[in-house]
């Protein structure tokens, strides 16, 4: 039988394996290559949420190790990637709760221009990416600041945020980082979109 290629081989097939091989040595080694790919993100989003990078690491650790032990409860409706964002928000979640901690502060920065355009429209100065972080919690909902998050910082597609996020409605995800972005241009116009400029995502 030939020898599995781990490290190339798709998400889908790594859960695959995992799943199926579940206890194996090949089982482990699927899981644990799967979860290395997603442990800088697990990190990020920890982060982000609790704005302290000791306990981001230690939580981020738990996570992952979580995510190995329920790997068999995947039901592959989402892609992987939103079912380990969704167990990292929640765990992160009941943590600001003990700590009675706010859970919309935002640490990072994010691209309001549309994805497609070229990169000078995409990289703010220094000076609007100290503003943004400073009014997003104000003037954004929690779920419109995860959405700009997913798709802004980590490029996850409209459909899985929309998944990950579980957002109803027609628009979905489109829907929310539109009015998000509305939102923010009341405030913080940006120089490259230009008044009722169609939005695209």
């Amino acid at each position: 039988m030939q020898p599995v290629d781990l490290k190339n081989s798709l998400d889908s097939d790594l859960v695959t394996i995992a799943q199926d091989q579940h206890g194996s040595a090949l089982g482990r080694k699927a899981a644990s290559v799967l979860l290395s790919r997603y442990q800088g993100h697990v990190y990020r989003w920890s982060r982000r949420y609790l704005r302290d990078d000791d306990l981001a690491l230690d939580l981020s650790q738990e996570v992952l190790l979580n995510a190995y032990r329920k790997i068999e409860s995947f039901g592959g409706k989402a892609n992987f990637s939103s079912w380990l964002f969704t167990l990292t928000k929640n765990r992160c979640l009941d943590q600001l709760r003990k700590r009675s901690l706010p859970t919309t502060e935002l640490t990072e920065s994010f691209w309001l221009a549309d994805p497609a355009a070229d990169p000078e429209t995409l990289i703010l100065d220094l000076e609007e990416e100290l503003l943004l972080k400073a009014k997003l919690s104000k003037h954004l909902s929690l779920q419109e600041q995860d959405a700009f998050w997913l798709r802004y910082v980590d490029g996850l597609p409209i459909d899985e945020i929309t998944t990950t996020l579980a957002i109803a409605g027609a628009s979905g995800a489109r829907g929310v980082l539109q009015k998000a972005r509305r939102k923010l241009r009341n405030f913080w116009p940006h120089p490259q979109v230009k008044k009722g400029e169609q939005e695209h995502e």
